[in-house]
């Protein structure tokens, strides 16, 4: 499965969470029907995924913790609050750098339009 083909069941589950459960709660909540969701599709994720990096030999352990990881493919960014800025979205471009990863995609469900709060984020895609 691509890139682009995750995003979709990413996107479509979290519309589905979004008209379901409304905004205001904690990212936890939204991150966990996420997973429910995800996995009923038959994908492969990886809840608080704790990543290491490698800086001129100098091994990193736990250097960030990614949200979830989808098919070791795909990093998701869980978020419920008032606006994503630059500082979420340079977060998850390093994210991707670091890991070599094509893409990310940020889900804020604090926004009124659920896909106003969508942002992908790529990397060499």
């Amino acid at each position: 499965m691509t890139e682009n083909e995750i995003s979709s069941l990413v996107f479509d589950a979290g519309m589905k969470i979004h008209r379901r459960l409304g905004i205001g709660l904690y990212e936890n909540v939204y991150e966990q029907c996420l997973i429910h969701e995800l996995k009923n599709s038959g994908l492969h994720i990886e809840s608080q995924k704790d990543i290491s990096i490698d800086y001129e030999g100098l091994k990193i352990e736990k250097a960030f913790r990614a949200d979830l990881l989808i098919e070791n493919k795909v990093i998701i960014e869980i978020k419920a609050v008032p606006d994503i800025n630059d500082y979420h979205f340079f977060q998850l471009l390093n994210y991707l750098r670091i890991t070599d990863m094509k893409l990310g995609m940020i889900l804020n469900f604090h926004s009124t339009l659920f896909k106003n709060g969508v942002k992908r984020v790529v990397n060499k895609l």
